[in-house]
């Protein structure tokens, strides 16, 4: 098993943009130090309170600042770029963090980004989006040298010739530095669609901080489509995200969790009880999917429908965890017990919650969470998609590394 950190990020709109990047290298920072294995970073262009844009620049500045936490991008909205441009700039990242980087993918969750770029959300447009471009992307990769033309809905691409080229010295020449390409992880939540065909692909899926039974369920859907497509889904292709945090007192560490639900940071919470700000339960993105999954419900409610939980529910069905190390550790032996997930990742730092907050979990966490959550994962058997490949089933080749955590990257040309 791999454990992980997930940055939305999560900052007030009041705070600066430079204030709240170094918020979150501080954060990669530390999660380096106590050797958690992987950290996504999220990316967003509508949610003031989730400001950032580019994640793989915030990625760039990380690697300098880290020596073996692997960074991903949790996730490039796909719809949003083209699939030219973005397939260099993820190939030119990955060998800037050689081998460090994984490639995160998705469709969008915001109605409000697809306004912005001009994708109707509505008739599933970001879903096909989302398939054309990595379908791109992986082709440019494979026929860098050309020539290769490829004619989809949305994308024209065309390499030359390079003999065209010659006279100048011109031709498309970049290709990730781990080979094929980096890891592709899909987050996700509510689309059984994009769950079947991360499936289909055979790349890992990420539940977003839902509730574990509709988890369970929906993990269900891509085990059965992977049994249609002639293989077995094993931990290495679930990862899965909650909010967890850790403090010095049981009291001190209810009191800081409740600020998970708090706040005025993030208007999808109004007031202190977790209720949802009504203004938002009608966001077409919210409203109108078809085909989706057992999570719909929790998720709407965590992120703005009609059926709010309150911060009681969601510790009572582990949505939530909160506690000093030792009450902490056999909650999250019962997560992984009951979804089986090959990786992990803690939320923590969110809502109404300081710095400092988050600076003392991650603390704790890394000196007497970890070391006891991974005796657990090896007692359950959890591979990741680190250890276990998920396309075939076989383990990686073992190689020597710098932490127990890292797989070597098999260098390019």
């Amino acid at each position: 098993m791999k454990l992980g950190l997930f940055l939305m990020p999560s900052h007030p709109p009041e705070r600066s943009p430079f204030e709240a990047q170094q918020w979150d290298l501080h954060c990669l920072k530390l999660a380096d130090k106590y050797a958690l294995a992987e950290a996504w970073i999220g990316e967003h262009f509508t949610a003031p309170w989730e400001p950032v844009p580019s994640p793989d620049i915030l990625i760039a500045q990380a690697l300098l600042q880290t020596k073996n936490i692997k960074l991903g991008t949790g996730a490039h909205l796909l719809p949003f770029h083209h699939p030219v441009e973005l397939a260099c700039r993820v190939a030119y990242l990955d060998h800037l963090a050689q081998g460090r980087y994984m490639f995160g993918i998705g469709s969008g969750g915001l109605q409000s980004d697809h306004e912005l770029f001009g994708v109707d959300m509505e008739n599933g447009e970001h879903r096909e989006r989302t398939r054309e471009s990595l379908d791109i992307i992986l082709n440019l990769w494979e026929h860098v040298n050309g020539p290769f033309k490829y004619k989809g809905k949305f994308w024209d691409v065309n390499i030359p010739d390079p003999k065209d080229y010659e006279y100048a010295g011109l031709r498309t020449h970049i290709t990730p530095y781990q080979k094929p390409h980096p890891p592709i992880m899909l987050p996700g939540v509510v689309s059984r669609d994009s769950v079947i065909w991360a499936a289909r692909q055979r790349i890992p899926y990420i539940m977003l901080a839902t509730q574990l039974e509709p988890t369970r369920q929906s993990f269900e859907v891509y085990k059965e489509t992977a049994r249609e497509e002639g293989y077995e889904a094993g931990s290495q292709n679930f990862g899965y995200l909650w909010k967890v945090h850790v403090d010095e007192t049981e009291e001190l560490a209810e009191e800081v969790a409740r600020k998970f639900v708090q706040g005025p940071s993030n208007p999808f919470n109004a007031g202190n009880e977790g209720t949802a700000n009504p203004a938002l339960n009608k966001l077409p993105g919210m409203t109108s999917r078809k085909r989706v999954l057992p999570t719909m419900k929790v998720a709407t409610a965590n992120r703005g429908g009609q059926l709010s939980r309150s911060f009681e529910d969601q510790v009572d069905d582990h949505t939530i965890i909160f506690g000093t190390p030792k009450t902490v550790i056999p909650k999250i032996r019962h997560v992984l017990e009951y979804l089986r997930p090959g990786s992990v990742f803690f939320w923590d730092g969110d809502g109404a919650m300081t710095h400092d907050d988050q600076m003392r979990s991650l603390r704790l966490m890394g000196e007497e969470v970890l070391p006891a959550v991974r005796e657990i994962a090896d007692e359950l058997e959890l591979p990741s998609s680190f250890e276990v490949d998920p396309k075939t089933g076989k383990k990686f080749e073992e190689t020597e590394a710098e932490t127990p955590d890292e797989i070597a990257a098999t260098p390019g040309d």
